[in-house]
């Protein structure tokens, strides 16, 4: 498991803690060009790549749960509309909202 996986704290890829780690890596690794320090070069190197990965991974994650709300959305709203529960094809419509947005966010550049 890469340190920046193991940094979560429930061992779930995470944005934040991705990002962090891949800026410290950065930082590492420009610290071991500047000194010469081949171990920071390579350290900075690993943490970065390491930080993008879980990065990488949590937007997919994100996306796969839009997915699966949006799923599940159109499904409530399509047998609400069937059987007229207005209540239910509310609710199923709000939940295909919701991830919609959970995938324009998570969506990859």
């Amino acid at each position: 498991m890469s340190s920046s996986a193991s940094n979560t704290a429930s061992g779930e890829p995470n944005k934040a803690s991705g990002q962090f780690h891949s800026a410290k890596g950065t930082v590492v690794e420009t610290i071991g060009n500047v000194t010469g320090a081949t171990t920071w070069q390579q350290s900075g190197k690993e943490e970065h790549a390491a930080g993008e990965g879980e990065y990488k991974a949590s937007q997919a994650k994100g996306y796969a749960e839009g997915t699966a709300d949006r799923i599940g959305g159109k499904k409530d709203s399509v047998v609400g509309a069937v059987t007229g529960d207005k209540a239910q094809q509310a609710a199923g419509n709000a939940r295909d909202d919701k991830g919609e947005a959970q995938q324009t966010v998570n969506r990859s550049v």
